[in-house]
């Protein structure tokens, strides 16, 4: 068992509503409008469905929904993960307020929409009354085929998505050859004029303070010699001067020991002079005025100057500017590289093809496994001697979920040949095969709650007994929950559920009670004979229950 418990308070039509679910098969019936599909609706927006305003009863501000699960262990995993309290009861709950924004929790702790629509596979499998429809269409007809073949087409996507993008890398090479071959020349000039120039990274600063020492050397060089003087003049020089000094204190130093610590700080004053003037003295016998390389350093200068002009950048951004030519060369290069293109697409291609290929066979063995167990499945169902094949052939062009298509056919009698479904299918038929489709697929599932709302619409007589008898069936291992106006299906189930709608003076509201005995007599006879309940309607409906007690 999974679904043990639906909580509803102000939802649509329902005041304060809730129902214990059990295991085995539920029927769920009730009169035209009552409501039957209420709970469906509930279980989904609970699992994360989209909402809105018209799910919270007039004049209420707020909707409140609560379903409590066993909880599956494969789910354990991604609820410890996710910090959402596992426990052996999974409590979902969603509040939609009257502006139609909803709130999440799940065990208690606040939760998002996605996080209840990762888990819900896990929880419940729901067939729709019209899901005959996605019997007409290519897409859910081959995602029907995959699930049943548990094929992962996700490396097909990955390799279709590589080969596309190195095709188009080659077709927009192709188209843009003449237009690279203009970009390409236009970068071989400017690199090559900036080459000539061969502008080194921090050169333009080093440049220009050399030629500012250059442009300054008579004044520095004066300014040196007058510092040796200050430094080393026999009368008034520096060092002279300090000498003399020293000379004073070391004179008194016995009488006054302070003297003594100030002359040998003056010692270490005089030696860094001495330095000084020695620096001093290398720099002078190397200074000289070179109006050649000043020469040499004004055109350099220029020519910087002149480029970065041409190109209306700063100067010291010419570097960069020629390394980003060259980068955008090399790239161009192998973007224009066609041979490289080719090869990289052709690849592509073969990786794709191989992986296409690959799942194409794992699609042709699971469609002939689908069709045998679709077609036993109709036979059950007032179908005898009907046949469904589901056919795989190749597509008009490759696709991101491979190169084929889905196609199914049937055939509705025996000694026919299998047409496309859409061609030869009654509306009936279309029923029939959909809910051979559902109870073929949904043995296939992991998800404890299968759910069927109103699938049997279109059926009726010997087919409706053979629909009950199937969902019964199903409900020794699985808990099955069915949305029926079938009196057929519902005399088949382990538990009965009825939808009434109940008028009062605050409005109208839905219930939704377990019946059993004569509670369930009275609603199989109803719904064998209308709102009029007869002693034969009654008795049809006691022989009804009676028969498929019996059968269990």
């Amino acid at each position: 068992m999974s679904l043990k418990r639906i909580a509803l308070r102000d939802f649509v039509i329902v005041e304060q509503l809730e129902v214990d679910f059990s295991p085995g098969f539920t029927a769920l019936t009730g009169e035209t409008g009552a409501g039957k599909s209420i709970l469906i609706d509930a279980l989904q927006l609970v699992l994360g469905s989209r909402a809105d305003t018209g799910f919270v009863r007039q004049g209420a501000v707020k909707s409140e929904l609560i379903a409590e699960f066993d909880t599956p262990s494969a789910l354990m995993p991604y609820l410890t993960e996710n910090e959402l309290q596992p426990d052996a009861s999974l409590l979902l709950r969603r509040v939609i307020d009257a502006q139609g924004k909803s709130k999440f929790w799940i065990n208690g702790v606040a939760a998002t929409a996605t996080q209840l629509r990762n888990i819900a596979p896990a929880l419940v499998d729901i067939h729709g009354q019209h899901a005959w429809q996605s019997l007409m269409q290519a897409e859910p007809v081959r995602r029907l085929l995959d699930a049943y073949a548990n094929a992962d087409c996700s490396g097909v996507q990955e390799a279709y998505l590589a080969w596309r993008a190195a095709d188009k890398a080659l077709q927009q090479a192709r188209s843009m050859e003449a237009t690279h071959q203009r970009e390409r020349e236009r970068l071989l000039w400017q690199i090559s004029e900036v080459d000539k120039l061969a502008p080194a990274e921090q050169e333009w600063e080093e440049l220009n303070t050399q030629h500012t020492r250059l442009s300054h050397a008579q004044a520095l060089m004066d300014a040196a010699t007058h510092a040796m003087a200050a430094l080393e003049d026999e009368d008034s020089g520096a060092s002279v001067q300090a000498n003399r000094a020293l000379h004073t204190l070391q004179a008194q130093a016995h009488v006054e020991p302070q003297f003594a610590a100030m002359a040998e700080t003056l010692e270490g004053c005089i030696a860094q002079l001495e330095d000084l003037a020695r620096s001093l003295g290398g720099y002078l016998r190397h200074a000289e005025l070179d109006p050649d390389k000043l020469k040499q350093l004004d055109e350099r200068l220029g020519s910087w100057i002149s480029l970065a002009r041409r190109y209306k950048r700063p100067p010291e951004e010419l570097p960069a500017l020629l390394q980003g030519w060259k980068n955008e060369l090399k790239a161009l290069d192998a973007s224009a590289d066609i041979d490289a293109l080719e090869s990289a697409s052709a690849q592509g291609w073969k990786v794709y093809e191989k992986a296409a290929q690959a799942l194409s066979k794992i699609r042709s063995r699971a469609a002939e496994r689908l069709s045998q167990t679709i077609t036993n499945a109709m036979q059950e169902l007032g179908m005898a001697g009907g046949r469904f094949v589901a056919t795989i052939h190749p597509a008009k062009e490759p696709r991101a979920d491979g190169m084929d298509d889905v196609e199914l056919l049937v055939a509705g009698h025996p000694g026919t040949e299998p047409k496309p479904i859409a061609k030869v299918a009654s509306g009936g038929e279309l029923s029939r095969i959909s809910l051979a489709i559902a109870i073929s697929t949904s043995q296939l599932g992991q998800a404890p709650t299968l759910i069927f709302d109103e699938i049997d619409s279109g059926i009726g007589g010997a087919v409706a007994d053979a629909v009950g008898r199937v969902m019964h069936a199903l409900g020794q291992d699985r808990q099955v929950l069915a949305v029926t106006h079938l009196a057929q299906v519902a005399a088949r189930g382990d538990t009965h559920l009825v939808v009434t709608k109940q008028r009062s003076k605050s409005g109208t509201s839905s219930h939704i009670s377990a019946v059993t005995e004569n509670g369930r007599i009275d609603e199989i006879a109803r719904m064998l004979g209308g709102e009029h309940i007869s002693s034969t309607s009654r008795a049809h409906a006691r022989e009804m229950i009676a028969g498929g007690v019996h059968d269990q």
